[in-house]
């Protein structure tokens, strides 16, 4: 077979969810299947690191797609146009769009449809992109795959499609998010939080990953508990972050919260690995990769009710009302005052994450591209 796959998020320096997808499956899968050929298509020179075995092919298809102009030039003309020189058997688009041109079948992976919930969310160009295309890529795909049973159900909803049609294939924490030992999470303290307990979110800063919300619930925790507990936010500055920025500069404890921005990889491992719990109250994730991260690393996690959250940590967390910031800051509290009740989430938390694995997801996908291609044939 000959498989081609839109890589356009593998860019050094810069991985981050879509990319670390991308990465952690395909580059198994490549060298899983060394008789199979990969044609890896970027909109920019690369790094040679993406570049995982000898069977990988990489070409550079311009320019650059990051808005939405340039997002229908970039799949509908120039990667279709760049396609027909190229014998391959199925389309990879791990990113929620699809070419509508070209007639190579297509696996689209969407995520999930925030910009449904959250519009006000999104940049305005991409969500005029989203509503006017997302029907039609749904319908040009010959496959879907989706990453939670919330986001699977959530597509049938709102655009009809045939269950038939969507394979769930769920998304991980990848290897390098351990439990690491008590002289290592003191050292990791030292440096970010003065030697002090802290609490932990992951993500953007944007206002889906609800930080205001988080913010005033820290506020009501420490007014509670007058605890020396630090928050760490890791994450880079993301979209609509100036507002939260803005009033960090006079929030009651802004010295107890420490913004990381972007972190390399094995740095977030360890600070993760060295909190007292995550907390992750997100207004809506398809699958929220850093709650599992966390229970992987035997950290407890509290986390929001609504959209795949419960799905993905199932009993082995502490949930509550994203919108409401008392209720957020109880769960904080609880945690805080009950240790056999933080001991229990670990354990059940190391359970939990054990049921997602990028080898189980890498698998998942190829029996949906094997699929494609048996169809192909018939």
């Amino acid at each position: 077979m000959r498989i081609a796959v839109n890589t356009i998020f593998l860019q050094k320096n810069n991985l981050e969810g879509y990319g670390y997808f991308v990465q952690e499956i395909f580059s198994r899968l490549a060298k899983q299947f060394p008789q199979h050929e990969f044609i890896f298509i970027f909109d920019r020179e690369y790094d040679e690191q993406f570049i995982f075995s000898s069977n990988i092919t990489p070409i550079i298809v311009s320019p650059k797609a990051r808005h939405a102009l340039s997002f229908k030039y970039w799949y509908d003309v120039k990667l279709s146009l760049a396609l027909r020189s190229i014998k391959t058997d199925v389309l990879i688009q791990p990113y929620g769009f699809c070419s509508l041109t070209t007639n190579i079948p297509q696996l689209l992976v969407l995520h999930d449809l925030a910009f449904k919930h959250y519009p006000q969310f999104i940049p305005k160009h991409h969500l005029y992109y989203y509503k006017a295309y997302t029907k039609k890529f749904l319908a040009k795909a010959t496959k879907i795959a989706t990453v939670s049973e919330f986001s699977k159900n959530d597509i049938i909803q709102h655009y009809k499609t045939d269950a038939e049609k969507i394979n769930v294939v769920y998304s991980a924490a990848k290897n390098i998010f351990i439990p690491i030992d008590i002289s290592s999470q003191q050292k990791t303290k030292e440096k970010y939080s003065d030697g002090k307990e802290y609490f932990l979110f992951v993500g953007g800063i944007h206002p889906r990953k609800n930080l205001m919300n988080l913010l005033k619930a820290f506020s009501l925790f420490k007014k509670w508990q007058r605890s020396n507990m630090k928050l760490l936010v890791a994450g880079r500055l993301a979209w609509q972050y100036d507002d939260i920025v803005e009033k960090l500069k006079s929030y009651k404890y802004r010295d107890d919260v420490v913004l990381l921005n972007y972190l390399p990889e094995e740095e977030l491992a360890n600070i993760t690995a060295s909190a007292y719990a995550m907390l992750f109250p997100s207004l809506f994730e398809g699958f929220g990769v850093p709650v599992v991260e966390a229970m992987q690393c035997a950290v407890p996690v509290i986390t929001s009710n609504v959209s795949s959250l419960p799905e993905i940590v199932g009993s082995a967390a502490l949930c509550a009302n994203p919108t409401d910031a008392d209720a957020i800051a109880k769960q904080m509290l609880k945690l805080y005052k009950d240790e056999s009740l933080r001991s229990k989430l670990i354990e059940e938390g190391k359970l939990q994450a054990a049921k997602f694995s990028w080898d189980k997801t890498a698998d998942l996908m190829w029996q949906t591209i094997t699929e494609i291609v048996a169809d192909k044939k018939l």
